[in-house]
């Protein structure tokens, strides 16, 4: 008997239960999971993502002036505004023709970088570990407490835990020492990112052909003594996702399962070199090269192409299971790009948004959220590609590139090494992440705190690059441009979860089309018109359940680690529509004076 017929002879009668989570809350409350779960078999068998929210700014940017796209498109999110300004900025400065200064750049470097280690440590550790936490761990595996309570820290002699029991009583909410270290940790990789930006989260001082943000040494000197002041603790918490992660491997065995789907990664780099890139599509295959995260798709395990023009032409926007209308029989806005390739109907360059709203229907349209996929040439598949809550698809992308050599950074082909000068209470250290086996909810976890160390890694290198700009008189932080009759742009970003783009047509000086494409619709995505599931409903459908509880106190608590794996932010999927409006009325009161219904 093989292996698989075994499997096969020891299933028991299905006990199918329906259970959904709707909204999940943890960021923001317009994402439902529902599922359908065989406890008999503890797996679940069906899964359908869901958003409940539209908005809609790819409707009223049209007419628009292009130069307010950043600070219109800012407000898409409340958590990485800063990244959609950036990526805007990025297009239009294609659009515009214009290269900002090398300073210029620099900054808007040490903003996002500030804007990673703020928004991974605050979801990692206000938020994920909610679900690993000492109070969910005795609430739903009470034996893996128990063998938390015995298992030494391995690396306790970094972060100073004895226990892995000790760690997860450290992160419980309000009243653990590491939750409460996060919070103000966050507050300062905050005020490091306003020192550069401006503004958080929709920045003040980001414009097309540079920036506001003067270029004080005090500047970089405030931004430098905040970075030395969190150092401990990203060393520390490197240290101990690791800790943790291990041991839920060793304490579950098979836990690897869980959240695991095929690899099929997307990364669109990030951080600019400001010595190569001049926003030229003719040229972006060579600058997206030099980016300090490499851009790349992944196909299990394997690099497809790192080329940012391939990339772009191979992003298909397709419906399947969302509410809108199709464009496909439209005339296109572009049919080829600069350097005379055909561009598909599906791009979101030629993408419109017409609305349907209807009732769910999971046999039909059941998400608010389109179908973002990736169109490989070489298995003529629409991928499904996934962020890996966006630091896996980083990481494992520049892993793979080989092509990031810094002092503080280096890519190997096989891993990415940090190196963090010495901090406070801590000596010199450097951290070597490695590719993984699988693409699953823990290796998503874990590459965070090592993203927030590569980060933190590189903000030294850029600070040194700024110093040194100072110090020789080069202190340009703008260049001006005009604004186009006709033009296309498109930029390439890493938002905080994953990969970012906006694509940009100019008509008559004004926006004719404008797409945002956040990390959200690709991980939050409904099975498309092929039928493939989104990454969320992929990676949850089919994973063994752990929890020790049955259907009547059943928390979920594995389906919940891997849908926040990805790191979701729903206002992100999709972009107010209000149909016809709604009539306000005011109402007058004598006491409380004009109120609103």
């Amino acid at each position: 008997m093989t292996a698989t017929e075994a499997r096969a002879a020891a299933r028991k009668p299905a006990q199918i239960v329906d259970m959904s989570w709707d909204p999940i809350t943890r960021i923001i409350g317009n994402l439902g999971i529902y599922t359908k779960i065989d406890f008999a078999n503890r797996e679940v068998v069906e899964c359908h993502s869901t958003s409940s929210l539209f908005r809609g700014y790819s409707v009223f940017m049209k007419g628009k002036d292009p130069r307010d796209a950043g600070f219109i498109t800012s407000r898409i999110c409340g958590i990485c505004g800063d990244n959609h300004t950036t990526c805007s900025n990025y297009a239009q400065q294609m659009a515009y023709g214009v290269k900002p200064p090398r300073l210029a750049e620099t900054i808007v470097n040490l903003g996002e970088a500030a804007e990673y280690m703020f928004d991974h440590t605050i979801f990692q550790d206000n938020l994920v570990f909610v679900d690993f936490c000492e109070a969910m761990v005795k609430a739903t595996n009470p034996s893996v407490m128990a063998r938390a309570e015995r298992t030494e820290a391995r690396n306790g002699y970094i972060h100073g835990y004895r226990t892995i029991a000790d760690i997860m009583r450290a992160f419980n909410p309000f009243e653990g020492e590491l939750y409460k270290e996060a919070l103000k940790v966050s507050r300062i990789t905050r005020e490091m990112f306003c020192l550069m930006e401006g503004r958080h989260v929709h920045p003040s001082t980001l414009y097309p052909g540079g920036v506001g943000t003067m270029p004080e040494p005090t500047t970089f000197t405030d931004y430098l003594s905040r970075l030395l002041r969190v150092l401990d603790f990203i060393k520390q918490a490197v240290s101990m996702n690791d800790d943790v992660f291990d041991f839920f491997y060793e304490a579950l065995p098979g836990y690897e399962e869980v959240g695991r789907r095929r690899i099929l990664l997307g990364c669109w780099g990030a951080w600019q070199n400001p010595d190569v890139v001049d926003y030229r599509y003719e040229t972006m295959s060579d600058w997206g090269k030099a980016m300090f995260v490499t851009p790349g798709i992944i196909v299990d395990g394997s690099l497809v192409t790192n080329d940012l023009v391939d990339i772009n032409l191979g992003m298909r926007i397709m419906l399947g299971s969302s509410y809108y209308e199709d464009w496909v029989n439209e005339e296109p806005f572009v049919t080829h790009d600069p350097l005379g390739n055909a561009v598909d109907m599906r791009h979101p360059w030629n993408q419109t948004t017409v609305p349907v709203p209807q009732k769910r229907n999971f046999e039909g349209n059941y998400s608010w959220v389109m179908s973002p996929r990736w169109y490989d040439k070489n298995s003529a598949q629409h991928l499904a590609l996934d962020t890996g809550g966006g630091p896996l698809a980083r990481l494992w992308s520049t892993a793979l590139n080989g092509l990031v050599d810094t002092p503080y950074v280096k890519a190997t082909g096989h891993s990415v090494r940090i190196s963090l000068p010495k901090s406070d209470k801590m000596p010199e250290m450097t951290f070597e992440w490695k590719i993984p086996q699988w693409s699953n909810t823990i290796e998503r976890d874990r590459a965070r705190p090592y993203f927030v160390a590569y980060s933190a890694a590189m903000a030294f290198f850029f600070l040194e690059r700024a110093m040194d700009q100072v110090r020789s008189g080069d202190t340009k932080i703008f260049e001006n441009y005009e604004v186009p009759d006709e033009a296309i742009g498109c930029g390439f970003h890493e938002a905080v979860r994953g990969v970012l783009s906006h694509h940009l047509v100019i008509k008559d000086k004004k926006i004719a089309n404008y797409h945002p494409y956040p990390p959200t619709p690709w991980n939050a995505s409904p099975r498309d018109h092929y039928g493939t599931p989104g990454p969320y409903e992929d990676a949850v459908q089919g994973q063994p359940i752990f929890e020790e509880n049955g259907p009547e106190d059943f928390k979920g608590v594995d389906i919940m680690r891997t849908v926040r794996s990805f790191d979701p932010c729903l206002p992100c999927g999709v972009h107010m529509y209000l149909g016809k409006g709604n009539t306000l009325t005011k109402l007058h009161s004598p006491m409380f004076g004009a109120a609103h219904g």
